[in-house]
């Protein structure tokens, strides 16, 4: 029988405990999220991490910007806002309007307060192993592994996918607790052997219901972190019926990886507060 991951269930356990540690704080922890344009699914997910931010006691605050700002008039906000008092947290909904400068943009915002680990600076430290932050979703799929309480040390792990965001700091993450991870992208020889042999699979490919049952190993475990458009609706990289009876565990999408994500994302942002109050 297949036990689906309830990632609401995780994140509301995980707010729990923020909860009572920002409260433990002498002043509420400000958290900002750059929106650009109006675009319904950003404008969404902007108001999803506001939630959850507020519900805990941290102050959200929204920049929402014409489509037809410029990267310096982004960067002159940013800069505004790194010196704002108690800021914990600034994060740009990407992806961006082709005519900004993403990495400006990314790279300006102040390394404590890049909680998303998107800048040039906390992704280097991320992949030196320095303190600091991790990648939210990738600290996710960690997260909801570790949940299950599994043994790992003999688990064949197949990550699919190389992307920024996902694949690459959860291969990394994964491989530095000495696991056995393979990788899967275009370039991997005969792909379908690997995922059939793979007794966990974290899939972030953004292929719409990719993954089918006739593919994986009886038993397996698959970590959707995919999102993909599929008639209007959002969907994972797996076709969750097709999978159900044959999987152990699945997380479905949306409500699997997602919310987890927006947990770890404010767990990035208390920890900027704590440091702040030990100062």
């Amino acid at each position: 029988m297949t036990q689906i991951i309830d990632g609401r269930k995780i994140k509301e356990e995980i707010l729990l405990d923020l909860k009572s540690k920002v409260e433990n704080l002498p002043f509420p922890p400000v958290f900002c999220d750059i929106l650009v344009g109006d675009d319904t699914v950003s404008s969404s997910y902007v108001r999803i991490k506001g939630k959850a931010a507020m519900s805990i006691g941290i102050k959200f605050k929204i920049v929402n910007f014409p489509i037809s700002i410029t990267t310096e008039e982004i960067i002159e906000e940013i800069e505004n806002l790194n010196r704002v008092p108690h800021m914990c947290g600034i994060i740009v909904q990407l992806p961006l309007p082709s005519h900004i400068d993403s990495r400006a943009v990314l790279d300006f915002i102040n390394p404590s307060l890049d909680v998303d680990c998107l800048g040039s600076i906390n992704s280097e430290n991320f992949y030196k192993s320095k303190e600091g932050f991790g990648y939210p979703t990738a600290l996710a799929c960690i997260h909801i592994i570790n949940s299950l309480n599994l043994d790992l040390k003999n688990k064949k792990i197949v990550v699919m996918g190389r992307g920024k965001l996902v694949g690459l700091p959860v291969t990394y993450l994964l491989s530095s607790l000495g696991l056995d991870v393979s990788v899967l992208h275009s370039q991997t020889e005969n792909p379908e052997e690997v995922i059939k042999n793979a007794d966990i699979i974290i899939s972030a490919i953004g292929k719409a219901k990719y993954i089918k049952g006739h593919m994986i190993k009886e038993g397996s475990i698959i970590i959707d972190a995919g999102t993909s458009e599929d008639n209007g609706a959002v969907v994972g990289d797996v076709d969750l019926d097709s999978v159900m009876g044959i999987a152990s565990y699945v997380s479905p999408t949306p409500g699997g990886v997602g919310p987890v994500t927006v947990a770890m994302l404010l767990k990035n942002v208390l920890s900027e507060a704590q440091k702040l109050y030990e100062q």
